[in-house]
C-alpha cells in the first residue's frame, strides 16, 4: 500500500515540476514515516551539554566583525501561515508594535545592522508558495533593502499531502493547491540549492548565513558572533539557551543526544552548504513527513546563546 503511496507521490511531485534533489529527501523520508518516525525525542535521550563559548568572553576586533559581516546574508525562514490565529496569509505580515508587523521590524533591524557595521547584509526571504506573493508585497515598502543581484526570496519546495491510512497523496479537485504543503524549515538546504539561491550568493562574495524564524525577533545580525563563527570552522554552529531540568527546574543547558543516523544526515546536509551556515539562528532540523503532509522535528539541535 505504502509503495502505491511512494510512487504516486513521485508522480505528483514530477508532473508539478518539483526538482529531483527535493522529491529524493522526501522519498528518503516517506521511508522514516513507514519505518514508524514519530518525530519526537524521548526525555531520557536529552543530556546535558557542556564547554559552550559564551559571548561575554569573546574578544572580537573591529576589523575581524566587519570582515564577516561584510560576507553574511540574513535569511528568514518566511514559509508559514498564522492558520492558529486564523490567518490565511504569511505570520511575519502579523502586526505586532505600533502597527508594524514582523516583516517591518525585521526590515528596521537589518538596515540598523547595515549602518552600525557598513556591510550589505541581504535580507532574503524563504517563501512558501503560500506566502510568497503576500510577502514580497509587503517588502516592497522597503525599497532600500535591495542588494544588486541578490533576489529578495527563494522558494521552499512542495510536497503532497498523504491520507493516514493509505499514505497515499491526498485528492481535492475542487482546489488543486490544498493537495500541496511546504516541507517545513528543514527544506532549507535543499531549497537553496535547487533555488539558485546558493549559488548566487556564493557568486556574491557571501560565506555565512545568520537563519532564524520570521517571527523570531531576538535574532539580530551580530558581528561579533559572524566574527567567531567564521573563526571557528565550523559548518553549523550551535545556539543554546536555558533549560529547566523536570526536577530541579534549574536553569541548565541541554540538548538531544542525536541518533548516528540522524548526525549523519545533518553532517552531509551541513556540508553541501557549509558556506552560507547559520552564524546565528533558530535550529535547522531534520523533518520527517506526517500523515498530514507537514512536518515534525526528527533530531534536534544544540544552539549556541546569542543573548545574554
Amino acid at each position: 500500500m505504502s509503495e502505491s503511496g511512494r510512487a504516486l507521490s513521485i508522480e505528483r511531485m514530477r508532473e508539478g515540476g518539483v526538482p529531483d534533489l527535493a522529491i529524493a529527501t522526501f522519498v528518503r523520508l516517506y521511508g522514516e514515516l513507514e519505518a514508524g518516525a514519530t518525530g519526537l525525542i524521548p526525555e531520557a535521550d536529552i543530556e546535558p551539554l557542556t564547554g559552550i563559548d559564551r559571548q561575554a568572553d569573546l574578544e572580537i576586533g573591529g576589523a575581524e566583525a566587519a570582515e564577516a559581516m561584510a560576507r553574511t546574508v540574513v535569511i528568514k525562514l518566511n514559509g508559514g501561515l498564522g492558520t492558529s490565529m486564523g490567518l490565511e496569509a504569511a505570520k511575519s505580515l502579523l502586526p505586532v508594535r505600533d502597527g508594524a508587523s514582523f516583516l517591518d521590524l525585521i526590515a528596521r533591524q537589518v538596515l540598523a545592522a547595515r549602518e552600525a557595521y557598513g556591510a550589505r547584509l541581504p535580507l532574503v526571504l524563504m517563501n512558501s508558495f503560500r506566502t510568497q506573493e503576500d510577502s514580497l508585497a509587503a517588502l516592497a515598502a522597503h525599497p532600500e533593502l535591495a542588494v544588486d543581484g541578490i533576489p529578495a526570496d527563494f522558494l521552499q519546495n512542495r510536497e503532497p499531502k498523504l491520507d493516514a491510512e493509505t499514505l497515499e497523496p491526498v485528492s481535492w479537485p475542487a482546489n488543486p493547491d490544498l493537495e500541496w504543503c511546504p516541507p517545513g524549515h528543514g527544506d532549507l538546504y535543499t531549497a537553496l540549492q535547487t533555488s539558485g539561491m546558493l549559488q548566487t550568493l556564493l557568486d556574491a562574495g557571501f560565506r555565512y548565513a545568520t537563519v532564524s524564524n520570521a517571527d523570531n525577533l531576538g535574532a539580530v545580525p551580530d558581528a561579533e558572533i559572524a566574527a567567531w563563527f567564521a573563526a571557528s570552522g565550523a559548518p553549523t554552529p550551535p545556539s543554546s539557551s536555558p533549560r529547566p531540568t523536570p526536577t530541579s527546574r534549574a536553569a541548565s543547558s541541554s540538548c538531544a543526544a542525536a541518533t548516528a543516523r540522524s548526525s549523519s544526515a545533518r553532517r552531509r546536509r551541513s556540508s553541501r552548504a557549509s558556506s552560507t551556515s547559520p552564524t546565528t539562528a533558530t535550529s535547522t532540523r531534520s523533518f520527517t513527513p506526517t500523515t498530514c503532509g507537514s512536518t515534525s522535528s526528527s533530531s534536534r539541535g544544540c544552539w549556541r546563546s546569542t543573548t545574554a
